[in-house]
């Protein structure tokens, strides 16, 4: 493979599209979202919203969406049995938030604001995903949040008059998104909340993960008219009720779908640019690129974007990637054509996303040669002398596919079963993909 060069720009990302979906769905007006990324994801999270009601026209070509919100008054749900009465109608509203953890812990927080019943259910797989901590937390606002299996995972079932006004405790060692999905719905709330994350402690022990994702809720709610007041990430003090301004609203393009594109000019000796990042992107993962300067890539930023330039060959690192999990998918991948061992830290919370990432990762890197030690929180991955051709499962994991095609542009016979995954965030991403070597391979 010659070195991979060009210039593109990824979809919008998926993070920031649904966060902004959400708090455009509470907001007072209509909103016009731009440059939206169209993950199955989001079209999963669009759908939920559709199904309580609310307005959402998508026009896909333009990849805009335009959203009537609700004016903090979420669609209600079925509503209880009167004592004395029977139910007019029993039961609970329905919603399916399919594979997507996004869609099911933002969703939660969102109905937990109605009024009513509620039923949240999804795919096989989401079954297993834990969400105890978010169902304990609105327990604590008023809510009867419970799970049906009593595994703390869904199917949910919830019965709520709104959220009341008080303090509440979160976990945020699993997700951030149970502390993002408690922001974005508290100024829908009857008074003032206080969200506390338990054991983010000034050491820096146990506490929040992910924190720049808590940093993008807090950006996205105050573009909205939402001012949250923080102590670092372990108090945040939400106004309410309030409501959230319709807005225009343009979409940064997704920095973890970029991470790919980066690390094949990596990988390959080649020069990438993409489009429309800057360093002080609302996504933590733009720091990926700091992890590719490390392993000796040339990186530049400018008013246009980023561009990267691969070495002669990489170099291992040892890093913590607790800000960034999802790129421990792209970077343990090409961890196996560096010179050294890679060692990869603090991402315990991946053996809870659409698979058991550290687990598969250690799998399939073996199967393509590599040592790999795995730990109850990282990898330490030591490359093989000549990587071997492969077929590679994905455990229905988009991230796998994609950090894994990319070692496939060094090494022939890399072949990616159910590649069809990577609808989930970037259903265009073999295309953009195979343009951009197109475009290397015609140079």
């Amino acid at each position: 493979m010659r070195p991979i060069t060009g210039t593109l720009r990824p979809p919008g990302s998926r993070s920031l599209t649904n966060r902004a979906l959400i708090v455009a769905a509470l907001a007072d007006g209509t909103s016009d979202l731009a440059s939206v990324g169209l993950s199955e994801d989001t079209l999963v999270l669009l759908e939920a919203l559709r199904t309580l009601g609310i307005a959402v026209a998508v026009d896909k070509a333009r990849r805009s969406m335009h959203i009537t919100g609700c004016a903090g008054r979420v669609p209600p749900g079925v509503a209880p049995a009167k004592r004395g009465f029977a139910l007019a109608k029993p039961g609970f509203k329905e919603i399916n938030t399919g594979d997507s953890g996004t869609a099911t812990r933002f969703m939660t927080a969102f109905l937990a604001a109605g009024r009513g019943r509620y039923r949240i259910d999804g795919s096989p797989r989401m079954r297993e995903r834990p969400i105890q901590d978010l169902l304990d937390g609105l327990a604590a606002l008023g809510i009867k949040a419970e799970s049906e299996a009593g595994n703390g995972c869904p199917p949910l079932r919830l019965e709520t008059q709104g959220l009341a006004a008080g303090t509440v405790t979160v976990s945020g060692a699993v997700s951030s998104q149970y502390l993002s999905g408690l922001l974005m719905a508290a100024p829908a709330a009857a008074g003032p909340i206080t969200i506390r994350v338990a054991g983010d402690l000034p050491t820096g022990q146990a506490g929040l993960v992910s924190k720049p994702y808590a940093d993008m809720t807090l950006a996205v709610m105050r573009d909205f008219g939402v001012e949250v007041r923080r102590d670092g990430y372990t108090r945040f003090d939400v106004p309410a009720p309030a409501l959230y301004r319709a807005c225009t609203y343009a979409v940064e393009p997704d920095a973890s779908s970029a991470s790919y594109f980066l690390a094949a000019a990596a990988v390959t000796g080649g020069r990438v640019t993409v489009e429309g990042l800057s360093r002080s992107s609302l996504q933590g993962d733009v720091r990926f690129a700091d992890v590719l300067r490390d392993m000796g890539c040339s990186v530049e930023w400018s008013d246009r974007g980023v561009t990267v330039t691969g070495p002669d060959r990489l170099r291992a690192v040892r890093i913590d990637m607790n800000a960034m999990p999802d790129m421990v998918l792209t970077l343990a991948p090409i961890a196996i054509l560096a010179r050294g061992r890679t060692v990869i830290e603090n991402v315990a919370n991946l053996r809870l996303k659409e698979s058991d990432r550290l687990a598969a990762l250690a799998t399939e890197l073996a199967r393509l040669g590599a040592k790999v030690k795995e730990m109850p929180d990282g990898l330490a991955i030591d490359p093989p002398e000549t990587v071997r051709p492969a077929e590679i499962r994905t455990y229905h994991d988009h991230r796998m596919a994609m950090g894994m095609a990319i070692v496939g542009l060094r090494v022939p016979g890399i072949r990616i079963a159910d590649a069809e995954c990577i609808a989930k965030t970037y259903p265009e991403f073999f295309e953009d993909l195979e343009r951009l070597v197109g475009r290397s391979n015609a140079d």
